[in-house]
């Protein structure tokens, strides 16, 4: 949200610089994110000066060009080289002097250097309007005044306003921020509470109102009071449409409005002003001559101001007369009831609509205004009169016309303000301080909310409607902290604790483990959103699209469902990522993902996963080290290292997932606790992923529950007697797996065998179709005595035995 510095001084009185006031709303909760200097003119007209020709005389080598004397009252006439046709001696002009930077009304922004034009010295240049970006007009040099002083700064002489734009990060809460005053309202806060002088929110006057006739004869009828609890207009005539006076245009173009004109710039004026959004009525394209406000048919067609036709839902709030819409209530108006230069007489429109009706009309319609953005989060329903004269008075000295009805105002029931009891003892235990029971009281004050009953340690408070997220006792207490100030409140120097029993084992411990086994090891976390694309689902046939938890009203059509799989989370990071030159990522994540089983009554699961994924170089680039990438066993050795890690034991199996390409499993008590390997080629392709990524699923609850099932660590000594290895070389069928020749192993030698490692793979045309060459070692060991020759080898017999009559293997 932007708002004007010279703005916000018309309503609180302060002389702070526009650093200081930035600091003290940042530290109140309306985060200034940043300040930015803005002039009227872009770049203020800095170097550029009122000049006086003092001679004119043709270039020798340049029909089109004159040589020029100018003086800019610094004592020493300019040479200038100029090629407008209207320059005459004796004009008083616009110099921009050497060094001075243009900003054209179109175009780049240029120095001027001293230069030689065919040969001629040029010490600067006299401008026509365009090329200081004060017009269009190129038709020549821009000829002052005769009573213009020479020497006077350009920026002086055209009056440049000077402002400053802070750049507030709104939170969704503070819908009572919205406006300027509602930002001056927290500013004079901030500065009563610091004890300054006493600061009050100076509001807009509007006691000259007056109604000068009622010759309008518009009605209005609210068909649905639900969606539109209050609605307020009244008609203004014989007014002129035209161009906004330059104080006002200014006031716009600071904050990024666009001027349109003095009408529509006066409703936007005051919708930044007040946080009240208004709309204008050409009165004469009302039917009937009169306002209805109700929702139409499903599938209405409708076109919008931006000249778009739309398809309105049956939930759509309209404002109609008698023969159909004419503006979707609180978010755009339409195109056949808008403000042209021809108008002569409006019907202004000040109302207060549902928030959340609002927020679901914009969603649906992909549409955010300025309007909906303040009905979404909440706006002041008493303020639409007050709002109302404040716009017709504005409208009246800047338009002419003349009010011409009296207001009306449809407010069935009036929304009451909310009742909240307040304790100073829970005040200073809630905020660790006792603060001062006066400033408590001139905070609450000056934020607006009303002290209808005062006890000796208590409030009675009445809160204004326009302070939404301030309903209870609690919500008080954060309003005086924030205004107080955070940084106010000392850190104690005592910390009082008590023993809590805590559940064994502690899966903050367990999770900070293996997040720093993964960190130690070169991987980056990723904290991504539950939030994803519903398209997602349809393309893995392992995921379920009926199975989807979808948001009943979604931000967009890319976060509408809770992710079933943290995959497309991690997929789109490396895309970010690759998108970037940054392709060689190790990336984790613990996340839940969110299931529907939907029947009778619809149950939701809701499961904890660990994702790893690797892509790319297995290590930086450098000199000294091998180009090499990431394969799938570099996978499969971080998830051993995991499980290693945590002391949980799993088998290895196949996994036939249409996820990956080449994929393998560990169960664990006969459940799968983890899925890996290469993410198959079609998903990449449909995230426009050029490279492998090779991905692992853990299923981080079961992972838990494994921790809390281990066996006891045992400790044993170190061994006092030596190891032996033996290795075997066999030729298997290619079906075969490594884990298999493991188990049998140890089935068969469960004494002095210790471990066994496949150390090579052999498959190639010299070896039998079907067949490839395994390379195991085997690490034996007796731990109570030095294993003889004869030990040795009727292990390895009956190990080459095993093998030959379990798996068919030739011993090579």
């Amino acid at each position: 949200m932007k708002i004007s510095y010279n703005w916000l001084k018309d309503y609180v009185k302060t002389e702070l610089s526009p650093e200081e006031a930035g600091k003290l709303l940042t530290g109140c909760g309306l985060e200034v994110e940043s300040v930015e200097k803005v002039e009227t003119v872009k770049g203020g007209l800095e170097g550029i000066v009122v000049g006086q020709v003092m001679s004119k005389e043709k270039h020798p080598d340049a029909d089109r060009l004159n040589l020029t004397t100018v003086d800019v009252g610094t004592g020493t006439l300019l040479n200038i080289v100029c090629g407008a046709a209207n320059v005459e001696a004796g004009q008083k002009v616009v110099v921009a002097t050497i060094g001075a930077k243009l900003y054209p009304t179109t175009g780049e922004p240029f120095e001027i250097k001293k230069s030689k034009i065919r040969g001629a010295a040029s010490e600067g240049m006299i401008c026509a309007e365009d090329e200081i970006g004060l017009g269009a007009s190129h038709a020549g040099i821009m000829v002052l005044d005769a009573d213009a002083k020479v020497g006077t700064p350009a920026k002086e002489y055209f009056k440049i306003e000077e402002d400053h734009m802070f750049e507030i990060g709104l939170t969704p809460n503070r819908a009572d921020a919205a406006s300027h005053v509602g930002v001056a309202r927290d500013l004079v806060a901030v500065l009563n509470a610091m004890g300054t002088e006493e600061q009050s929110l100076m509001l807009p006057n509007v006691s000259n109102f007056q109604v000068v006739n009622t010759n309008s004869k518009i009605e209005v009828s609210v068909e649905d009071t639900e969606a539109c609890p209050r609605y307020s207009g009244i008609s203004i005539s014989n007014i002129k449409v035209s161009d906004s006076p330059d104080w006002l245009k200014n006031r716009l173009k600071t904050i990024g409005v666009r001027p349109i004109n003095n009408i529509v710039d006066i409703t936007n004026f005051v919708l930044h002003e007040l946080g009240q959004p208004m709309h204008a009525f050409d009165a004469a394209k009302i039917k009937g001559n009169k306002i209805i406000v109700k929702k139409l048919a499903d599938k209405t067609k409708f076109k919008t101001l931006d000249e778009t036709e739309r398809e309105l839902s049956s939930e759509d709030l309209m404002i109609c007369d008698t023969a159909g819409g004419l503006c979707i209530a609180g978010v755009f108006g339409g195109i056949e009831s808008g403000v042209t230069e021809n108008t002569t007489e409006i019907f202004l429109e000040s109302a207060y609509f549902n928030s959340t009706s609002v927020r679901r009309t914009a969603k649906r319609l992909g549409l955010k205004t300025d309007a909906s953005f303040r009905f979404e989060r909440g706006t002041d329903p008493n303020i639409t009169v007050f709002a109302l004269k404040r716009a017709a008075l504005l409208i009246k000295e800047i338009a002419g016309g003349e009010i011409s009805s009296d207001i009306i105002d449809i407010y069935p029931k009036k929304i009451e303000n909310f009742k909240v009891p307040f304790s100073f003892e829970k005040c200073d235990d809630m905020i660790g301080k006792h603060i001062d029971l006066e400033i408590i009281k001139k905070i609450i004050l000056s934020l607006g909310i009303e002290i209808e009953h005062e006890g000796h340690d208590a409030l009675l408070l009445s809160v204004p409607p326009f302070k939404v997220d301030v309903q209870r006792e609690q919500d008080v207490i954060e309003e005086v902290l924030r205004i107080y100030g955070y940084n106010n409140i000392e850190i104690p120097l005592e910390l009082n604790s008590s023993i809590s029993f805590a559940e064994k084992p502690d899966k903050e411990k367990i999770q900070n483990t293996v997040a720093d086994l993964l960190s130690n090891n070169g991987f980056s976390e990723m904290m991504c959103l539950s939030l994803t694309k519903e398209d997602y689902s349809s393309r893995l046939k392992s995921i379920d699209p009926d199975k989807n938890v979808k948001m009943l009203n979604p931000l967009s059509s890319d976060l509408n469902v809770l992710r079933q799989t943290l995959l497309f989370s991690g997929l789109e990071t490396i895309a970010y990522n690759q998108n970037r030159k940054n392709a060689d990522l190790k990336l984790y994540e613990f996340g839940k993902t969110y299931m529907a089983i939907k029947g009778e009554n619809t149950k939701y699961i809701e499961t904890k996963h660990l994702s790893v994924f690797v892509t790319g170089r297995k290590q930086e680039e450098s000199w000294n080290a091998k180009n090499d990438s990431v394969t799938f066993y570099t996978l499969k050795g971080i998830v051993k290292a995991i499980f290693d890690r945590l002391g949980i034991e799993v088998k290895m199996n196949d996994s036939s997932s249409d996820i990956y390409s080449q994929a393998m499993s560990y169960t664990w008590n006969k459940k799968s606790i983890v899925e890996f390997g290469a993410v198959s080629k079609s998903v990449l392709k449909g995230m426009d992923i050029k490279q492998e990524v090779f991905y692992a699923d853990i299923n981080w609850d079961l992972v838990v529950e494994a921790v809390k099932k281990k066996a006891n660590l045992m400790y044993a000594e170190v061994p006092k007697f030596p190891e032996v290895r033996r290795d075997l070389a066999l030729l298997i069928d290619k079906t075969i797996k490594f884990d298999q020749l493991e188990q049998l192993a140890y089935q068969s030698e469960k004494g002095i065998l210790k471990s066994v490692n496949l150390f090579d793979v052999y498959e190639g045309d010299k070896l039998p179709s079907g067949k490839k060459s395994y390379a195991l070692s085997f690490t034996l060991r007796d731990d109570n005595a030095t294993l003889t020759d004869k030990q040795i080898e009727k292990v390895m017999e009956k190990l080459m035995k095993v093998y030959v009559e379990k798996v068919g293997a030739e011993i090579r």
